[in-house]
Parts: C-alpha cells; structure tokens; sequence
C-alpha cells in the first residue's frame, strides 16, 4: 500500500517546526522514519500533515554535562553507536544498540524517534528506563521536562501535546564502580525483543550491593521498573543465591499476551534474563573494584 495523502513540511528550525504543530492539525513529526514510514504505507498512520526534522541541525547533538550525557532528538543511532566517549561513559547504551534493526537503521533512525514512538520492546526505551533519563519537550510555549516515568501514557502513547516535539534526552550516567548488562530474546537479530532486561549493580566496600536497577521491556506498554526487587536485592551477597531470588519474583511480574507468545513465555524469559542480567552486571562491577 502506499500513504494517505498528506501535507509535506520541511522546517530548518525548531522555533519553525513549532510553529507548524501548533497551526496544522493531525501532524506528525518524521525524524529517522524507520517506523513512521512502514506505518503510514499500510495506513496504521495517516496524517495530514508531516514536519520532517531532517533539517532542523539544532536537534543534532551529543554532549557530556557533569555527569549526564545530553542526546539531541534527532542524533542518529550510529553516532552513538561509533562514539568512543559513549562506549567509555556509558557503554550499557553502546551494548544495547547492538540489538536495534539493522545496521542500515541504525544509520537513519533516531534516538528521539525510537521514544517517540514507543514500542514496549525497544532497546532505547528501556535504557532511558533504566537510567532515570529526562525527556525535553518544546513548542510554541516553550520547552518543559518529563521524567521518564511520566513519558509513557498507554501502548505506544506518549505524554507529548499534539503541538510538543521531543528536542532532546538528558540520561544520568551510572556511577563508578558499577557493573551493566544488557540482554534480550528475540525470533530472530534485529527483530523487536520479546522481552529485553537491563541491570546496573554497585558494591559497597564488603563486597555486598550498595544498589541495583533493573528494566524490563515487553512484559508491558512500557519498561518496568521492579522497585521491590531492586530494594531486595540491597544489602545481599552477590551471588546465584540473591540473583535466582530477585529473578523468581520477576517472573511473577504481569505480562501481557498477543498473537505470537503467552503470558507464561514471557513471564519465563523476565525470570532467565533478569538472572542472566544480574550475574553479567556483578561479575562487571566486580572486575570494576578489582582493576
């Protein structure tokens, strides 16, 4: 099939890009459009206007303040992929976008694009999770932040106004010292996870976990953060022990069903990769307080 009539807009700022939003209804903003496009094809999406963010240079960006790393909405994946101060900083992000598409993606999908739109299993949505990151929204009335627990409202349904675009994602990075995994089973490399899991995990000075964060994608609208499980595992001796427990209690979590996998499935992998996601997080911090 091919798209729905519509209205093409090419903006070279964000002041104008705003603009368009807040005059034109039904509009979408296009930035890497590798899902936008597919989508409007087969007519899931039609709007009857398109502001493409191609040329808006200002949404382009890749910076280090303190300790937070600031991504523009419209920074290409590859960028991030191929930074060595990213593979250095915060080289969970790194080891997450192996799993996203394809290389040829990757080299036009956005990091803005991939939270906009939100899939349950994306990799990127999952990582910004996990890190706490923050969300920057502009339009004509200004910019105003989102927390990342605020940003997801329903299955593929952000927070945004019809008249905001994202500009950018402030992510904290993880402090020194800690260990991060990145793990993910999918039918097959490139395809969406059927359920993905991230970890961070830092040691206090007896070897035991000062702290653990944990992310779950696919088993709901949106990453889960299991606030309980994290609180549990503090204080523990890493080990089997701790991490089979902490992974018992996420294959209890709810987890949704569709036409290809079961609850059961996929509360089955939030067990084996939060396990698997741990046990590579501590053996990470460990060599960390070892080197």
């Amino acid at each position: 099939m091919k798209p729905a009539p519509f209205t093409y807009h090419d903006p070279r700022t964000v002041a104008e890009a705003c603009d368009l939003l807040a005059t034109h209804e039904n509009a979408r903003v296009l930035a890497g459009g590798q899902s936008l496009m597919p989508m409007m094809n087969f007519r899931v999406a039609m709007p009857d206007h398109l502001v493409d963010l191609n040329r808006v240079g200002e949404l382009s960006y890749l910076r280090w303040e303190g300790e937070a790393l600031c991504v523009g909405a419209m920074t290409r994946q590859r960028d991030l992929e191929f930074s060595p101060d990213v593979g250095r900083r915060c080289p969970l992000l790194r080891e997450a976008l192996a799993h996203v598409g394809h290389r040829q993606t990757r080299n036009r999908g956005t990091f803005g694009g991939s939270l906009c739109h939100l899939d349950p299993s994306a990799e990127l949505v999952n990582v910004t999770a996990l890190l706490g990151g923050t969300l920057h929204a502009a339009s004509k009335r200004g910019t105003r932040d989102i927390a990342f627990a605020d940003f997801a409202v329903g299955y593929m349904t952000t927070s945004l106004e019809p008249h905001e675009l994202l500009a950018g994602v402030t992510l904290p990075l993880p402090g020194d010292g800690r260990g991060h995994a990145f793990v993910e089973f999918a039918r097959r490399h490139g395809d969406f996870a059927i359920v993905a899991c991230s970890a961070l995990i830092g040691f206090d000075r007896g070897g035991r976990i000062a702290d653990a964060a944990i992310a779950l994608s696919g088993l709901a609208h949106a990453p889960v953060r299991p606030a309980a499980i994290e609180k549990s595992l503090r204080g523990e001796q890493p080990g089997a022990a701790a991490f089979k427990a902490a992974a018992a209690e996420a294959g209890k979590l709810d987890a949704m069903a569709d036409a290809y996998v079961t609850t059961t499935y996929r509360q089955h992998l939030a067990r084996v990769l939060t396990y698997r996601a741990l046990e590579l997080a501590s053996a990470r911090a460990g060599e960390r307080a070892n080197g």
